[in-house]
């Protein structure tokens, strides 16, 4: 087994918890902006790829130096062990981003560098010619940053966040990976009853769905990295196996979805079937005001419309004042709603127990928390 530097890269604000996640598999870590670096071997690729539930993608890291000119990006990057990673038939389209760097021009980078690549395959491959690239895919990233450029590919293929039951989705869909991450903020356990009021097409549910029964995100999708022939195929059948065995089919669990639009609700039950969950999570048609529940120590989260376009300002600002009185009866559950509205306190009724800065996309929000009161102390 070979030893790799992985990098899991993070929407901004959840780099802490997917550096949780990879601790959870066993590996230590770095926190940087944006992202989480740690050191794995060809296992630890395949695991992060099939359990990170909030990381965007796993690269591997293949090199980092400083480059002020385009000649040092082509030497740096040339001296860099390439066949350690691509075969000779290796398809290898290189992309790129630089920010306040000398080198700014990222074609002109993406450029150098496949060249640079291509010099140092000749030399070990003994080639004169171009490369066929007919085989396995490798996504080589040039990524300047201050004048340090970081040299990754692309271990996922895919976003983590297509989880492959997204069957059809509304017009602003959540990305599973973010409704991930709103399930994982929460003090939601297992055996609490679970609500999400604006369903949409059902994400935070699934996710939320997922969570409870332990079932890795990615085990129902490939990734580009199962076509490395340097990771074995039994590396993968090995973690699907121990994602296999830890999955809690039979772990019960209470977690319902509404929305206003009768249509999302169908489509929040066709993806719950795709993913496998279409006995456990249950999804109606209901406004947000009508609800209510006899049961106690829930959790409720919810994405509601942030009243950001034109004609719906008047509208979600009553929606949320309606879910505010409707929610004010449940004094031991627990509220997370995500908004852009800088007026959702006012509106909701009252001031939120914390607040945590997130982005929907590039959309700056809000996790508004409400923690409802505790449970009684068991009395052995």
């Amino acid at each position: 087994m070979g030893k790799y530097q992985l990098i899991a890269t993070a929407a901004m604000g959840l780099e802490s918890l997917v550096a949780n996640e990879v601790r959870a598999l066993g590996y230590e870590c770095e926190v940087e902006n944006g992202k989480v670096i740690y050191m794995g071997d060809e296992n630890a690729i395949a695991r992060s790829n099939l359990w990170l539930r909030t990381a965007d993608r796993v690269k591997v890291k293949v090199g980092e130096f400083k480059a002020y000119t385009f000649d040092e990006l082509f030497e740096k990057t040339k001296a860099l062990p390439w066949e350690k990673y691509l075969p000779e038939d290796a398809e290898f389209p290189v992309t790129g981003k630089s920010v306040k760097s000398k080198l700014f021009s990222v074609s002109d980078c993406q450029a150098i560098v496949k060249k640079a690549v291509v010099e140092r395959m000749k030399s070990t491959y003994k080639r004169n010619s171009w490369f066929d690239e007919n085989g396995a895919l490798f996504k080589i990233e040039v990524a300047l940053l201050k004048d340090v450029a970081t040299i990754t590919i692309d271990a996922s293929g895919q976003g983590l966040h297509k989880r492959g039951y997204r069957v059809d989705q509304g017009e602003a869909p959540l990305k599973e990976t973010l409704a991930a991450a709103l399930v994982s903020l929460t003090n939601w356990k297992d055996e609490k009853p679970f609500i999400d009021p604006f369903c949409g097409s059902g994400t935070i549910a699934i996710e939320a769905a997922l969570i409870g029964q332990n079932i890795a995100p990615g085990f129902n999708r490939e990734f580009v990295s199962e076509g490395w022939g340097w990771i074995p195929s039994k590396v993968w059948e090995d973690a699907r196996t121990e994602a296999e065995d830890l999955a809690k089919y039979d772990q019960p669990l209470e977690i319902t979805g509404s929305d206003i639009d009768h249509r999302m609700v169908k489509i929040a039950q066709e993806n719950a079937f795709e993913a496998g969950l279409g006995d456990l999570v249950q999804f109606k048609q209901m406004q947000v005001r009508d609800i209510s529940t006899s049961k106690e120590y829930g959790v409720i989260v919810g994405n509601p419309p942030y009243g950001e376009r034109l004609g719906e300002k008047k509208a979600v600002e009553q929606m949320y004042k309606e879910m505010g009185q409707a929610f004010s009866k449940l004094d031991t559950w627990s509220v997370y709603i995500m908004t852009s509205n800088e007026e959702f306190e006012q509106l909701y009724g009252r001031p939120a127990t914390k607040k945590r800065k997130l982005f929907n996309g590039f959309i700056r929000t809000d996790l508004y928390q409400y923690w409802g009161k505790r449970p009684p102390r068991q009395v052995d």
